[in-house]
């Protein structure tokens, strides 16, 4: 046991501290100033996050990958002067070159025309951008952005909003048409305006980023909780566009529990959506804007609930005996009201990879001998969990939590916590391992939904068997493995990762992903699962709304968006396809 631990512990620990997610990943890992935002230059042009960071995958990983979809060779990259050189005139007219919150600067328009989806990252390595915003406006106040509007309206510009670029499903790129292109970055509007310590309320600029959010909140004793992945880049006006859901929604909950109210500019006016705390004065403003990403207009200053920071954070890991058995624990606890602050479910195929990714071969082997030797066989699951609260919340969670645990088999001890406290150090630095798989010709991507539990299995098995056969006909093998990451009492999400070769060119790559992503959507566009539960619609998940929502659904919608933007300038395209 104490070589295993001792393996084990190569790995980077946390220090405890009252709050581990600023200590883990600001402090340790992101060499960035925590009380703003972090500006776009020190950013990749290119791919994910900050410059100055990289997230290595082990050798047995990238071999366990290949194993699956075959041998691999990197795609050339083009440089930024390359791409610098493509960027064409930008056509604003003078009136808007003019204010000194709008740029026509190169990069500026190069670095706000694309986001993080898998096409984005094909144009941006391949060098055909295709289109760019003619400028880039960065406005400080609600009246910057109400003049920009006016101005968009006088001289017929598309606007596009833009929180912190992290879109997986193409919510920001600027589309070929006659119209200049504008876009309105909200970097700039990133500070606490307010703090209601009373009422719990805090007032936020829009375009402030998860780092910033926790650090200014911080300084007061207080904790919004909202961790996407994407957390060290995006921001709350992008979460409440797109209907974000952080890791620790359980505790926390989703950014509809989080958004209190706020200021929307439209093309009509601006919207004030008061902070009452409920109300039954008719249809809910509050929740009619939410998921709009940029259809209706632009959130200029959010209102957002926000708690005390916890006494104790805690992340641990369990293993399960096979599915059946996690699914089961979860479902109990999230139906027993257990106070847990997370719940994340590894598929066999996808423990099996977290293991092989996180670990020296040593680390992996030792592992995996005491994990056989406790009785779990290669049908194991991984669960990670969380809570937050103060010692003796948490003391009397844990107790109940065990116990369903206990009653299905689960391994459990000083090893699994240890590798609670390396997930919880690292979680923001996965999205990192896109660029290093790239560099390895290994191509990867996500997609994820939500169900209710009687249909959890059947909707996975359709979604991994849809994508693992999606390039049969090119003779080419898709690995793909799903965990759950968010649980409610009627259901739960699932998340599913998939990776591929990159082929002999750009362009045939992407025809690979567009065959995956489609047949990955179709399976979801079945009226029982939902085409996006975290990640928004965006361009890449508009053709398969309908099925959610049908024809009247997506007619009211229509109606709505329309009566604020009667010209639809404001992100056409995005969310329906017209």
């Amino acid at each position: 046991m104490s070589k295993i631990k001792s393996l084990i512990r190569k790995t980077t620990t946390p220090a405890n501290t009252n709050n581990p997610i600023l200590d883990n990943v600001s402090k340790s890992d992101a060499p960035i100033n925590m009380t703003a935002n972090t500006p776009i230059e020190q950013t990749r042009w290119n791919g994910w996050g900050n410059i100055n960071i990289n997230k290595k995958v082990s050798a047995h990983g990238a071999k366990l990958i290949k194993s699956h979809i075959g041998k691999t060779k990197k795609l050339s990259s083009v440089s930024l002067q390359q791409v610098l050189k493509t960027v064409p005139k930008s056509r604003l007219p003078a009136a808007i070159t003019e204010l000194d919150m709008v740029s026509i600067n190169q990069e500026d328009r190069l670095r706000h025309a694309r986001g993080q989806s898998f096409p984005d990252w094909i144009a941006m390595h391949g060098g055909d951008f295709e289109v760019f915003p003619d400028g880039v406006a960065f406005p400080e106040s609600t009246a910057d952005v109400e003049t920009l509007l006016k101005l968009a309206h006088d001289h017929d510009l598309i606007v596009i909003p833009f929180g912190g670029g992290t879109s997986v499903a193409g919510h920001i790129n600027p589309q070929k048409g006659s119209r200049p292109v504008l876009t309105i970055a909200m970097s700039k509007m990133a500070q606490l305006i307010d703090l209601d310590n009373e009422s719990q309320i805090a007032t936020f600029g829009a375009g402030t980023q998860g780092p910033a959010v926790e650090a200014q909140l911080d300084e007061h004793g207080y904790r919004l909780g909202h961790y996407p992945q994407s957390w060290e880049l995006s921001t709350l006006g992008g979460w409440i566009a797109a209907r974000s859901s952080g890791q620790q929604s359980l505790g926390y909950g989703r950014i509809e529990q989080m958004f209190a109210g706020g200021t929307l500019v439209t093309p009509q006016g601006v919207l004030n959506i008061a902070d009452i705390p409920a109300s039954a004065a008719g249809p809910d403003l509050r929740e009619m804007m939410m998921g709009t990403e940029g259809r209706a207009g632009i959130f200029t200053e959010v209102k957002m609930r926000v708690q005390p920071q916890p006494e104790e954070e805690l992340f641990k890991v369990a293993f399960l005996p096979n599915w059946e058995a996690g699914k089961e624990v979860l479902r109990q606890a999230v139906q027993s009201n257990i106070r847990l602050s997370m719940l994340r479910l590894s598929n066999a195929v996808e423990t099996d990879a977290h293991l092989h990714l996180g670990t020296k071969p040593s680390q992996f082997l030792a592992i995996n001998t005491y994990l056989k030797a406790r009785g779990l066989s290669s049908e194991k699951v991984m669960l990670t969990y969380g809570l937050s609260g103060d010692k003796a919340q948490n003391k009397l969670a844990l107790t109940q939590f065990n116990k369903l645990l206990k009653q299905q088999g689960s391994v459990t001890g000083k090893i699994t916590d240890i590798m609670g406290s390396v997930w919880a150090h690292g979680r923001f630095k996965f999205p990192y391992l896109r660029g290093t798989l790239w560099e390895k010709g290994i191509m990867v991507d996500t997609f994820e939904t939500a169900t209710n539990w009687n249909n959890i299995d059947a909707q996975m098995q359709q979604m991994q068997e849809a994508v693992q056969t999606a390039l049969s006909d090119e003779g080419e093998n898709v690995m793909a493995f799903t965990h759950i990451s968010h649980v409610y009492k009627q259901g739960a999400s699932l998340y599913t990762t998939y990776f591929f070769r990159a082929a002999k060119d750009h362009a045939i790559t992407l025809s690979r992903w567009q065959k995956i992503k489609h047949a990955a959507s179709s399976s979801l566009a079945n009226g029982t699962a939902t085409i996006s539960h975290q990640h928004g619609v965006g361009r890449d998940h508009a053709p398969y709304l309908a099925a959610e929502k049908g024809k009247l659904g997506i007619q009211v919608t229509s109606d709505m968006l329309k009566s604020l933007d009667p010209e639809q300038r404001m992100n056409p395209g995005v969310l329906l396809k017209n």
